[in-house]
């Protein structure tokens, strides 16, 4: 693969490196009450723009499809949003009594409690041939569950900021993530023949939308004299999210296939990636408007940004190892019939 196709494949990582380091060159520019006026241009416009892209690109057809595989479903909606934020609060206990920087191991915390995302888990189960309308079922319902359930398990764990009310979180999210999804569900209707035929680069458009609500994030931060990073810090919670994401997907695949389980070896593959994989463009909307005021959210943030390529890496390297064991168990299977 050359230079430029490299590019263009891992634009989007890139792109977070520049607008970090953009931030910290120029933070004037995008910090609260700067020329971008980021409380309003993002606070608003941007993450409204994001949910609305996602519920004009979410194909409710394919939804209905994969509905009835009631077990598989809520198998991968407990394990993402009850037992993998619980699992990592008890892991936190421990770590709170290392040197690690509280507002990265609190990141971890808010990494936990994030939905399935809507793209990579069901890309990388495609990839390996497994069940996808699962995975798109579960990647999708988890993202509208997650627009009520991730703000309750943030403020359950990490609390919010005490300038901001619980009933105004909630409003701010029913009017800038639930209109604007339902408004692009009613706009696919109308324009599904359309977007079919011509596919537009939806997940290209949020990826720029989220680039810029990084950047002012950052920009907050490195304004703020008072933050540093500790780079020894930065190292361990890299390492312990790579821990985690191979803990919970032996996990997950330990229990899809042991016994009883009655799930297929195309049903684990779905459940591996749904129930480890967290969605980067829901959390860092969500945890702007959540944490709002925070003077740490973007060390909060820094967690969930990792998170997010280390699931795709370590998902493409495994994506041949799944796709043989799938393949094996697959003619095994029909062997014994």
């Amino acid at each position: 693969m050359g230079l430029l196709a490299r590019i263009r494949k891992e634009w989007f990582i890139i792109g977070i490196v520049l607008v970090i380091l953009s931030a910290r060159l120029q933070p004037g520019f995008g910090v609260r009450g700067g020329p971008l006026k980021p409380e309003v241009t993002i606070a608003y416009i941007a993450v409204s723009l994001i949910f609305f892209n996602s519920g004009l690109s979410l194909k409710t057809e394919e939804l209905t499809s994969a509905l009835l595989h009631v077990r598989l479903h809520l198998f991968v909606q407990s394990f993402t949003l009850v037992f993998f934020p619980l699992a990592v609060w008890l892991l936190l206990q421990v770590l709170a009594l290392t040197a690690i920087d509280q507002w990265l191991l609190r990141g971890l915390q808010t990494v936990s409690c994030m939905p399935p995302p809507v793209s990579s888990a069901v890309i990388l189960t495609k990839a390996v041939g497994g069940n996808e309308a699962a995975a798109i079922f579960n990647s999708a319902f988890g993202s509208f569950l997650g627009i009520v359930v991730t703000p309750v398990l943030l403020l359950l764990f990490l609390g919010s900021s005490s300038s901001v009310p619980f009933s105004s979180i909630f409003s701010q999210l029913f009017m800038t993530v639930v209109v604007p999804l339902i408004l692009g569900q009613v706009c696919r209707s109308f324009l599904r023949e359309f977007l079919e035929r011509r596919k537009p680069p939806f997940s290209a458009v949020s990826s720029a939308v989220l680039l810029m609500i990084i950047y002012t994030t950052f920009c907050d931060t490195f304004s703020n004299p008072n933050i540093e990073l500790d780079p020894t810090s930065l190292m361990l919670v890299v390492l312990i999210i790579f821990s985690l994401q191979i803990s919970f997907m032996l996990l997950t695949f330990a229990f899809s296939t042991r016994s009883g389980s009655g799930f297929s070896p195309a049903d684990t593959v779905a459940i591996i990636f749904c129930s480890t994989h967290k969605s980067l463009t829901l959390g860092i909307p969500m945890l702007k408007i959540v944490f709002e005021g925070y003077e740490h959210l973007s060390l909060i943030s820094v967690p969930l940004l990792i998170y997010h390529p280390a699931q795709i890496l370590l998902g493409s390297i495994l994506v041949p190892t799944i796709r043989s064991w799938m393949t094996s168990r697959q003619k095994s299977s029909l062997l014994l019939r």
